[in-house]
């Protein structure tokens, strides 16, 4: 099991949710759909070579952007981060992939 955790823009949250959503990610016993989110405030500056959504090469940009987080199977984790990938505005998402364990 891992826990999929990724940022993005207000204007995107519910269709990367869903995309995600959509290859079996956020299950957890009888319930889908299952991910905590928080908004925040996310920071980047373009750089030469980049090709933004939004911001301008060499300015900092800051953005209201929500925190996802949800577990996901390992058979399933690669379809998930790409398909975030791919719902995503971002050039270069921002996200983190943890393992779980439960030896408890």
């Amino acid at each position: 099991m891992y826990k999929f955790a990724f940022f993005v823009p207000e204007s995107h949250l519910e269709p990367v949710k869903t995309a995600v959503f959509e290859t079996g990610a956020g299950h957890l016993g009888h319930y889908d759909h299952c991910c905590w989110q928080v908004k925040g405030q996310g920071q980047f500056r373009p750089l030469e070579g980049s090709h933004p959504h939004l911001g301008t090469k060499g300015y900092i940009e800051k953005v209201e952007e929500y925190r996802v987080e949800l577990i996901c199977d390992d058979k399933l984790i690669k379809r998930a981060v790409a398909a975030m990938k791919l719902a995503h505005p971002y050039e270069e998402p921002a996200y983190e992939v943890i393992r779980l364990v439960d030896d408890f």
